[in-house]
């Protein structure tokens, strides 16, 4: 029997993983709700298989806690959550969801743009207020307007399509620019620091990685419109969020807008419930952001992005075939570095 623990599921998907195995005999399936923390590993204790959210941190004292692990089912795109170099010592898997939410995280992000350049924060504050003046709530047309793209693989290449039909002009910057984007919308491909000089809108889609952190930091930042809208849907790591802060505060961005950011540990308790105390620079990250709540010229969203009915099940679904075809042997979806698939004995013998 194939002992699987899950954890960080709402009711909803607590439901669909049992159906999903409700028929299959081989697997004894164990559901929590809260993510998993160091302090409740001793659930998982026995288990071949974990599914988690980003929210869970499976870190080396995670793993070395988990003698039986042979694989981990990240139920994300993104798996900085989970301590690669641990995981090949023990040659344990990881599988990932290469995309469930292109459209998901792109409409998500076009909507920031939309809520910047028209002000619906301080509009909706004001209405709610029962105060119906409209001075000083003058926005921006986006048609006519250069969108600057950083990344374009599925989610940025999905943007693309959606600016160009409202009308924007498209600048890129990938190191492995898309012909077919060129071709179908007249994506223009340049240097990072010649898309953020032009781009009257940047929008982040890069993983986060050594190359990637603070690829958007206080130097790149002095490149940028005054009026430029900075939106980052990717991960918090990939902008510095001090720099941000200093640039919307001396009047040199026109509006940013962040679903994911440095410091969001602090605030976003039912993710990070269960972390260890926060370092002194995770709390400082956490004032620069909670300094932008008070300009009417920022938006934080709490990692919101792939948040829709549609996108979670296909995260589920997907998670779930991860496991299946790990445990029958044909696994899918390897992170690369993580595994290597153990050698078939020779033909015709049990080997020696």
């Amino acid at each position: 029997m194939t002992e699987l623990v899950f954890f960080g599921l709402d009711e909803h998907e607590q439901d669909v993983i049992r159906r999903a195995f409700a028929g299959e005999g081989g697997y004894d399936i164990d559901l929590h709700a809260e993510p998993l923390t160091i302090e409740n590993v001793s659930l998982a204790h026995g288990a071949e298989g974990i599914g988690v959210f980003v929210m869970s941190r499976v870190t080396r004292e995670v793993i070395d806690r988990l003698p039986n692990l042979k694989m981990i089912a990240a139920m994300s795109t993104g798996f900085d959550h989970i301590d690669f170099v641990a995981c090949r010592e023990r040659n344990i898997a990881v599988c990932n969801v290469p995309h469930y939410g292109e459209s998901t995280v792109a409409e998500f992000a076009f909507g920031l743009i939309l809520a910047l350049a028209r002000r619906f924060r301080p509009t909706f504050s004001r209405v709610d207020r029962g105060d119906f003046s409209r001075v000083g709530l003058q926005g921006m047309d986006l048609a006519g307007k250069t969108l600057g793209l950083i990344g374009t693989g599925r989610i940025g290449s999905h943007l693309a399509r959606i600016a160009h039909a409202a009308e924007m002009e498209v600048i890129a910057y990938d190191l492995r620019p898309n012909p077919a984007l060129t071709e179908d919308y007249g994506v223009r491909y340049m240097d990072l620091d010649d898309v953020l000089r032009q781009a009257d809108v940047i929008s982040l889609h890069v993983p986060h990685t050594k190359a990637t952190h603070h690829l958007i930091d206080a130097e790149r930042l002095r490149l940028v419109k005054n009026t430029a809208l900075l939106v980052n849907t990717s991960r918090g790591g990939v902008v510095d969020i001090r720099a941000v802060a200093g640039a919307l505060r001396e009047g040199r961005l026109g509006g940013v807008a962040l679903d994911t950011f440095e410091g969001e540990e602090v605030w976003i308790e039912e993710e990070f419930a269960g972390a260890e105390e926060a370092p002194a620079d995770e709390l400082r990250d956490a004032l620069a952001s909670f300094g932008l709540l008070h300009s009417d010229k920022a938006i934080l969203t709490p990692h919101n992005a792939f948040n829709t009915r549609e996108a979670v099940d296909r995260i589920l679904a997907t998670s779930i075939e991860n496991i299946r075809d790990f445990f029958a042997g044909t696994p899918q979806n390897i992170v690369a570095g993580t595994y290597q698939v153990p050698a078939a004995p020779p033909a015709g013998g049990r080997g020696t």
